[in-house]
Order: structure tokens, then C-alpha cells, then sequence
């Protein structure tokens, strides 16, 4: 005789993320994060001074008047990177200088910090408290 089981799943899902594309919203890189994805790197283009004040929480600093690419030169060409500056000029300057460094899979995280606290994404710095 054969036992047939009902399993019953919850209708609440937890969407993918999507893959990263070359401009990215603060959303996307933070359903990333939620979705539990570490294969990524996030780079801080400013200052080092202004990184240390407020950053995102696990962000690279790689100052764009740096050699930035010495910076990630331990990172996989295939890697995924979100970089993001002052300004969306900055971070779209940093990203073309990895891009022709070789870095496949570079995302522009438009809004840059801004954009990453409107989406409440968590920060750090000496400053993250005070926010």
C-alpha cells in the first residue's frame, strides 16, 4: 500500500537576486546581501579621511587618486565588484578604470552611500553612529 505525503510549502518566498548588471540601484546590492551572497566586493572610492567617517559595512577603501587596480589586485578578474564614489561621476571613472583593468563584472552602485541609507542598508565608520 502506498502512503502518499502532503507537503505544504509557505506562499512567502524569498526572491533571487538579480545578476549584476554594469549600473546598479542600492535595492539590488542590498538583496544581494539579504540573500546571503558573499561572492561579491564593495569598493569606497572617496578619501580615505571620508571612508573612515561613514562607509558601507564591509566596503574596500580604494581611493580613486590611488592606484586603485593596485588596491584590488588580489581580487579575481571575474569577481563581482560594486564601486561607488562622491558622486556618480567619480564611481562611473572608478568602474571604467577597472573595466579596462581587465574586472568583467563591475557594477556602478548608483546614489552611492546616499542611496545605500535610503535603502537602510547597514554602515560603519566613526561618524555610522551619529546617522
Amino acid at each position: 500500500m502506498r502512503h502518499l505525503i502532503h507537503m505544504t510549502f509557505s506562499s512567502t518566498l524569498i526572491p533571487i537576486p538579480q545578476p549584476i548588471k554594469p549600473q546598479s540601484s542600492a535595492q539590488a546590492l542590498k538583496e544581494r546581501l539579504d540573500w546571503g551572497e558573499p561572492a561579491l566586493t564593495i569598493i569606497d572610492v572617496r578619501s580615505r579621511a571620508v571612508y573612515n567617517n561613514r562607509h558601507i559595512t564591509g566596503a574596500l577603501s580604494a581611493p580613486i587618486n590611488d592606484a586603485l587596480t593596485s588596491v584590488v589586485a588580489s581580487l579575481e578578474y571575474s569577481r563581482d565588484i560594486y564601486v561607488y564614489g562622491e558622486t556618480d561621476e567619480q564611481t562611473a571613472e572608478a568602474a571604467t578604470q577597472l573595466r579596462t583593468a581587465g574586472y568583467q563584472n563591475v557594477a556602478e552602485l548608483k546614489g552611492g552611500l546616499s542611496g545605500w541609507q535610503a535603502v537602510n542598508g547597514p554602515v560603519e565608520g566613526s561618524m555610522a553612529i551619529a546617522a
